[in-house]
This record gives C-alpha cells, structure tokens and sequence, in this order.
C-alpha cells in the first residue's frame, strides 16, 4: 500500500513538475508533492524496519513455544516397559515432585521367581538350563510350567524365615532366579517349587 502511494506520488511530481515549468503550478505544489515522496520513502523504511522487528521477535516467540513443548514433553509420565500398574502412590492432579515415584509397575507376563537349593544340589543346576515351575492350581492340584534358569547366588545364606521348619531354617542355601512366560495364572507372592532333573 505504502508503494502504490509511492507510485502515485512521483507520479503526480512529474505531472507538477511539467507544469511548473510552464509556470501553470505555485512552488508551495511543488514543495508539497516532493514532501509527500519524502515522506512515503522514510513510511516505507520505516516499515521494512518494524517488519524486521516483527520477524525477530516471531523466531524469539518460536525459541519460546519450543521451550515449552520440552518442559511439557517432560512433565508426561511414560513407562520404560509395559505393565500392570501393582500400586498408586500418587492420584491424578497430585502436585509430583521430581524423583517421587508415583506408581509401582511390573511386566506380568514374564516373571522372575526366586527359589533356593541346597550346597548338594549346587552342581547339578547352571545358568540357562530349562527347569519346571510347579504352582499350586488347588488344594489338590499342582500346575507346571517351563523355565529357565537366570542366576544363581555366587554365595551361600542361611535358609529365609518362611521355610517352615527350624531345622531347615539354620541350613546354608544358594537363591536362584528362573524366568518363566506367565500365563496368567501365577501371581506375585505366590508359593512354588521347581524340579530341575532327577536331583
């Protein structure tokens, strides 16, 4: 818009300078139509300038919105493995602070059981091995399912609380960890034992 009137301005200077010159037009015409194009040109850096202005400041405001996506890609709660939420410790709305966990979560459908053995029965199991987990299904039932063999303690302890007789309890065992594929049926604190051969 400022350069159509630009345009139009040094357009009509010609025009006033032409007459002018044949003394048909006053010098205060003259005068007033060079003072318009002065004026459209400085319009004209005036606006480039407060354009420039503009165009920083929009990078500026982008910096910014880019500023506040992080912090609200941050502030969302992802889980690093799928899982079943076990326990809350914090309800929605909770103000949670950094490092406060806000729930409990475990992958259900692989699970790590913990076993013991005696310092007899050490030899005849390895890291890897195949082994099968007994559970029980009822009161009368066991159910069986394939694991394997993740750790063995590199050393001895004495034999946990819930073993249930004293003499078994002051006996040195080796805890060892076997991974099985939950079907759905076992649960976390649920008893169990597991055979590994004919030992």
């Amino acid at each position: 818009m400022l350069r159509q009137q630009l345009r139009n301005n040094l357009t009509s200077r010609q025009r006033i300078k032409k007459l002018f010159e044949k003394g048909a037009a006053t010098q205060k015409q003259l005068d007033d139509i060079n003072g318009l194009v002065d004026l459209n040109k400085k319009q004209i850096i005036a606006a480039k300038s407060k354009k420039q202005g503009i165009i920083d400041q929009m990078s500026g405001i982008d910096v910014q919105v880019e500023q506040v996506n992080q912090v609200i890609e941050k502030s969302l709660v992802k889980n690093p493995v799928t899982g079943t939420v076990l326990v809350k410790y914090a309800e929605s709305g909770e103000l949670a602070s950094m490092g406060r966990p806000l729930y409990k979560l475990a992958d259900l459908s692989r699970m790590k059981l913990k076993a013991y053995i005696s310092g007899d029965q050490l030899a005849h199991i390895k890291i890897g091995q195949q082994v099968e987990v007994l559970y029980d299904k009822n009161r009368k039932e066991k159910s069986g399912i394939t694991g394997k063999v993740i750790w063995v303690s590199p050393s001895a302890e004495f034999t946990p609380k819930t073993i249930q007789t004293k003499e078994e309890r002051v006996n040195l065992v080796y805890a060892v960890k076997v991974l099985v594929e939950n079907n759905g049926e076992i649960k976390i604190g649920m008893p169990g034992e597991f055979n590994f051969g004919n030992h």
